[in-house]
């Protein structure tokens, strides 16, 4: 008699071609259930009201050209209450179908590789993970955020519960917490590809791996437990409700049940590969193989299956055969294994494998607690893993099987090497990339290798042959080093401080940027809770305009006669750059002189001085691109793209705070004019990736223009409502910002960036709220000195309900 805590088979359910590769339980109807497969069609399967139990089909879906890899279901929504079922292929794309047509609503194009795994969030948020090194968040049928920084496919993906935090895990051998869409942790521990990742509590997850572990991590970074039972790749886990037990399927032919730590109870497959597995709504598991079954186990009584179904599956699996080469049993040596009378002992723990020799054969046993017997799992085949194989050597390396393929008739052969320990897609799909072969092979070579390797489909490759590393990409400011602030990072000690001017002023009847009067605030009015939204959305760029020319050209010429020789300019050059400064420091007022093309060619010139003293130069520049002929002639074509790759080299990580700060004010104020804000629209991406990394840096003038470039280009986003990834990288640098600035100003320009950001945009709503920026600017709602601070905060928070 089978106890309470022992799962066995409740059926079989047929209806996929090949391997089935995803498992989701749907919302709707109950207790059902999606599947996908290398057949390229996504099932829904629900439960059978007759008392025979078991699955029927509702739907076959269609519409990837490739293998479906991976599936995931999307909550319900006014406009689709039974949810969406979101599907991952080897085409690339991802389908999203509603419960109730089998052609998908719309199909999502971005990767460029195979997408292999998919995790639905709140707001309709979607993370895809594909083998082509990236993760991509989705709202509705948009692309928002692209997550770079693995260096290898990224098998894995997952949302955790709490807002705004992502997890990706990767053939790198890496996990990384993302938040806001930037990567905030990198988790190492695991020694082979990370494969699978599932969700324990806002703070907990655990992971799967090729090393055959599984590891409970904090979203903190530390590994609080490793689990170690499988013998093979471990493909995927699921969490039971109570967080603290799952189930993991793998390469070794099993499904495991893990209680408070333990494993409870191993259960064979008569298929190599158990890729994928899921908890349905009343607690039993299903799971998909690579024979193209999907099996539910029950530790229900009243869902077990038949007797005659029972002895069925138990009959298929001991005719299976096993072959040593995958590892699972270990060692053979034949001459040490006992004979049948050894299956009188009693085995020590569920799932424990013992080798009996028959004869001249060897056969596998694996010890079922809840029967109290030895059950017969498969026949081995093969020869034992130590003995010397005949192995073939390509290119400095073993391999088992070295076939030669023609392509095209009458051209050159090519030379395939396979392992059995290899998945025969994956060394297609290699195969093909090395060679510049077109994908449409892929089935052609994946079936010739199977069909010459006797069908031995053992799974993914292992890393140490990495098939994904793709090209590097350039993530700009990878890191930053805290700097300290208390001293004047400029000078050391003189008058003159860069951009100096009055302060920004608080709040009252002025503009709370400028100091011009444009704003009236909302704390001198009586009712605020009655009054307009004056603080967004911000129409017009932010500039910096205050500036004290007598102590410019003091510091210029200080500097200038204590520069090297090769760097020291001449009266005329200081002559000239004065005549500049003077033309724009004062744009409202008529001016005498335009400034000359040789003036803003000794500009751009001097700009490249020696770091150590070009601050004061910076801060020309600053004011000058402000102008319409300085901002014309520098933003322009190859001129912009110059300006800004030097503004970037000064803003860099181990960049003066100085020339760091002066760089970002001079970004702000390209934006008064036509050539520079198309220049900055073009070089966003580059530009607000270095300029987030800054807001480590302890320094609040240079909090103050890093806000004050992200309200910017929100401004200039306002009236672009198809700029959507723009969008979300303006509110992912805005929250990572948010999350270190402490002064108020730069705080405050971050709310107006935010509000500005998803004014009118419905969807970039949606995106901030998935982020979690509710939840994170809360605290600022009672802030009163400045009232500026609450008073926005807590429009924005109304804008965001």
């Amino acid at each position: 008699m089978a106890s309470s805590s022992t799962y066995r088979l409740s059926c079989s359910i047929p209806g996929h071609e090949m391997d089935v590769r995803g498992l989701a339980a749907a919302p709707f109807p109950e207790g059902a259930f999606v599947s996908v497969s290398r057949d390229r069609t996504a099932r829904v399967w629900v439960p059978n009201s007759s008392s025979s139990g078991g699955f029927s089909e509702m739907h076959c879906m269609n519409g990837h050209t490739n293998f479906v890899s991976c599936v995931c279901i999307i909550s319900g929504n006014e406009t689709y209450p039974r949810g969406l079922i979101v599907t991952g292929g080897n085409d690339h794309n991802i389908c999203v179908f509603s419960l109730d047509r089998p052609d998908p609503l719309y199909i999502l194009k971005g990767h460029k590789n195979t997408v292999c795994s998919l995790s639905a969030g709140k707001f309709g948020t979607l993370l895809s993970g594909s083998w082509d090194t990236t993760a991509k968040v989705w709202l509705n049928d948009k692309c928002m955020m692209t997550l770079q920084g693995h260096t290898a496919a990224v098998w894995a993906v997952v949302i955790l519960p709490e807002q705004g935090l992502m997890l990706t895990g990767s053939a790198d051998k890496t996990i990384k917490l993302w938040k806001a869409g930037r990567c905030e942790k990198t988790f190492t521990g695991h020694e082979d590809c990370v494969r699978g990742l599932a969700v324990v509590s806002d703070v907990e997850f655990f992971s799967c791996s090729n090393d055959a572990s599984i590891r409970r991590w904090m979203v903190t970074g530390e590994c609080v437990q490793v689990y170690y039972s499988h013998t093979n790749y471990i493909y995927s886990l699921s969490v039971f409700p109570n967080g603290q037990d799952f189930i993991s399927t793998g390469e070794d032919r099993t499904v495991r049940v893990w209680r408070q730590g333990d494993c409870v109870q191993t259960i064979r497959l008569p298929a190599q590969s158990v890729w994928c597995c899921c908890l349905l709504a009343n607690g039993d598991i299903a799971v998909g193989a690579s024979d193209g079954l999907i099996r539910v186990f029950t530790e229900s009584e009243e869902r077990v299956a038949s007797a005659q179904e029972l002895q069925a599956f138990e009959d298929e699996l001991s005719k299976t055969t096993i072959d040593p080469k995958t590892g699972d049993l270990g060692d053979i040596k034949m001459e040490e294994l006992p004979g049948k009378e050894h299956l009188n002992e009693p085995g020590n723990r569920d799932g424990q494998t013992r080798l009996i020799k028959e004869g001249e054969h060897v056969e596998a046993y694996q010890w079922s607690v809840s029967e109290a017997r030895w059950m017969k799992i498969g026949d081995v085949v093969g020869g034992s893993s130590q003995q010397k194989s005949e192995r073939v050597m390509y290119e400095g390396k073993e391999y088992d099987f070295v076939f030669t393929i023609d392509v095209n008739e009458g051209g050159p052969s090519m030379k395939l090497p396979y392992n059995v320990a290899e998945d025969p897609w994956l060394t297609a799909h290699n195969f093909l990339q090395k060679n510049d072969l077109s994908p449409m092979f892929l089935d052609q070579v994946a079936n010739f290798i199977i069909e010459n390797t006797k069908g031995q489909t053992l799974g993914p490759a292992p890393s140490s042959s990495d098939p994904f590393t793709g090209s590097g990409r350039y993530v700009p400011g990878a890191s930053d080093q805290l700097r300290g602030g208390a001293a004047d990072p400029f000078t050391g000690a003189g008058r003159y401080i860069p951009g100096s001017g009055p302060a920004p002023p608080g709040s009252g009847g002025i503009d709370p940027f400028t100091g011009s009067g444009a704003y009236s605030s909302a704390g001198s009015r009586q009712s605020s809770s009655s009054s307009s939204n004056m603080f967004f959305p911000k129409t017009d760029a932010v500039t910096f305009e205050q500036a004290n020319a007598t102590q410019i050209l003091a510091k210029l010429k200080e500097l200038n006669g204590g520069a090297p020789q090769e760097h020291r300019l001449s009266e005329e050059v200081l002559g000239s750059l004065e005549k500049l400064l003077l033309a724009v420091c004062d744009l409202k007022t008529p001016m005498q002189q335009q400034p000359t093309d040789e003036q803003i060619s000794l500009l751009w010139k001097t700009a490249h001085w020696p770091e150590d003293i070009v601050f004061p130069v910076l801060d020309i520049l600053r004011l000058a691109v402000r102008h319409p002929e300085v901002n014309s002639h520098l933003c322009g074509n190859d001129e912009g793209v110059s300006l800004c790759n030097h503004l970037l080299s000064l803003m860099g990580p181990q960049g003066r705070p100085a020339n760091q700060m002066l760089a970002l004010r001079t970004l702000c104020n390209c934006f008064a004019g036509g050539r520079g804000r198309q220049l900055l629209l073009g070089q966003r991406e580059a530009i607000l990736a270095r300029a987030a990394d800054l807001r480590s840096v302890c320094n609040k003038n240079i909090h103050v223009a890093l806000a004050t470039l992200v309200l910017n280009y929100a401004v200039q986003l306002m009236s672009q409502p198809s700029a959507l990834e723009a969008k979300a990288q303006c509110l992912s640098v805005a929250s990572a910002a948010l999350e270190v600035v402490q002064d108020r100003e730069a705080v405050f320009r971050l709310l107006v960036a935010l509000g500005t950001t998803v004014s009118g945009d419905a969807t970039a709503k949606d995106l901030a709220r998935s982020l979690g920026v509710p939840s994170q600017i809360n605290r600022y709602l009672g802030v009163s000195d400045p009232a500026k601070v609450g008073e926005c905060c807590r429009l924005l928070l109304d804008e965001l309900q």
